[in-house]
């Protein structure tokens, strides 16, 4: 059996400008496997990335109502995905139909499209920012950083951030009180393993 060992390493960060927790927590852990046999011995850099992605909400739902001149009421649900589009919209319908018209209050919500991309974008800057820190303590050890061996998101939490401004009363709405559009935070740890090649051994 062959036998392991394993170097831990801890970087502190240099004094200078005030980082952000997700910057700060970072973690490094040198391993070096079967250390008696100097021909085949593979080094291994193991760092963890974090990052944060911000991203407001990327549609609005409004219900309409109209009153006719036989008091029956229709209602229907539109979708925007142009915010601006649905201000217009929600304008002209309150200036042309008047009392006859009833814009509801404005729904914002992110689709499952966006959720998916945001997540996404969160993993891969943590992916890249644990990979240059792995390049900065390489060079650091006069080492050459090699190719990946494991990637492994740690974890992801989404924080939504919901601001309104308390509604709108019914048939007096107007697009310029519109409710703040909500935002969601996404965090996301990675782990990632790298090979360490020495770079004073010559290339056979």
């Amino acid at each position: 059996m062959e036998s392991r060992s394993r170097v831990y390493a801890t970087i502190l960060p240099a004094a200078g400008p005030e980082l952000t927790d997700s910057e700060n927590e970072q973690r490094l852990a040198v391993r070096t496997v079967n250390p008696l046999s100097p021909v085949n011995r593979v080094r291994e850099l193991q760092v963890t990335g974090s990052a944060e992605v911000c991203c407001p909400a990327d549609r609005v739902s409004v219900r309409v109502s109209l009153c006719s001149s036989k008091e029956s009421v229709y209602e229907v649900t539109v979708t925007f995905s142009d915010f601006e589009m649905m201000e217009r919209v929600c304008s002209v319908l309150l200036e042309k139909l008047d009392k006859s018209v009833c814009v509801g209050t404005p729904h914002f919500y992110h689709s499952d499209k966006g959720l998916s991309q945001v997540r996404r974008s969160a993993c891969v800057s943590a992916v890249e920012n644990a990979q240059q820190k792995a390049q900065e303590v390489s060079q650091l050890l006069g080492q050459t950083l090699g190719p990946p061996l494991l990637v492994r998101e740690e974890k992801m939490t989404e924080h939504r951030m919901e601001e309104n401004d308390g509604g709108r009363a019914q048939g007096a709405a107007s697009p310029a009180h519109l409710p703040c559009t909500p935002k969601i935070i996404i965090f996301s740890q990675v782990s990632v393993s790298f090979s360490l090649r020495d770079r004073s051994r010559k290339k056979l």
